[in-house]
């Protein structure tokens, strides 16, 4: 993944775990590291690479980034192997792993609406129900860039793939 570096990285970069430093020394959320996610990337890292993003977006923008670092640090807090088919669940993940999450971030930490409804939201347009925030728009697209770098980077280092999808999501943003 190709991160660009400006005078603020660093900066941001501290003031970012700083944000996040309750949720990722947490025991329970630790556990995310040995959860597979896309490809080669597990769960603790593809959220970290998300809440990294929409807290950089969202500074950007004048929202709510500490909301935004918090949920997308949660937002696949769902503690399972999605691809285990012996692990018993209701529906298909794509379409509850929302909720298991918050649930699950719920037990851990005190968290606001926004962040809630961030969090059990990642997934729309899967879900019916849109996000309530721009934050939660921010969340999603942002989930769906990592994961499909993720993938991607996995198949192919093509950076006019990645990039393209990330046009489309900017696309999206400003509608």
């Amino acid at each position: 993944m190709e991160i660009r570096i400006d005078e603020n990285t660093f900066e941001n970069e501290i003031e970012f775990n700083e944000i996040i430093k309750d949720i990722i020394s947490n025991e329970t959320v630790q556990k995310m590291k040995e959860i597979p996610q896309h490809c080669n990337t597990n769960c603790f890292d593809h959220c970290y690479r998300v809440a990294f993003y929409c807290y950089k977006i969202c500074k950007k923008l004048n929202l709510d980034y500490v909301s935004a670092a918090r949920a997308g640090m949660l937002h696949d807090l769902f503690l399972y192997n999605w691809r285990d088919k012996s692990v018993e669940r209701k529906g298909l993940h794509a379409f509850t792993h929302g909720k298991t999450a918050c649930k699950n971030a719920c037990k851990e930490f005190n968290l606001n609406e926004k962040e809630k409804d961030m969090i059990i939201k990642h997934m729309w347009p899967l879900t019916i129900s849109l996000p309530k925030s721009k934050e939660g728009l921010i969340l999603t697209f942002v989930d769906k860039f990592c994961a499909f770098n993720e993938s991607i980077n996995h198949i192919s280092n093509k950076k006019f793939i990645r990039y393209a999808y990330l046009a489309m999501c900017v696309f999206f943003l400003k509608i």
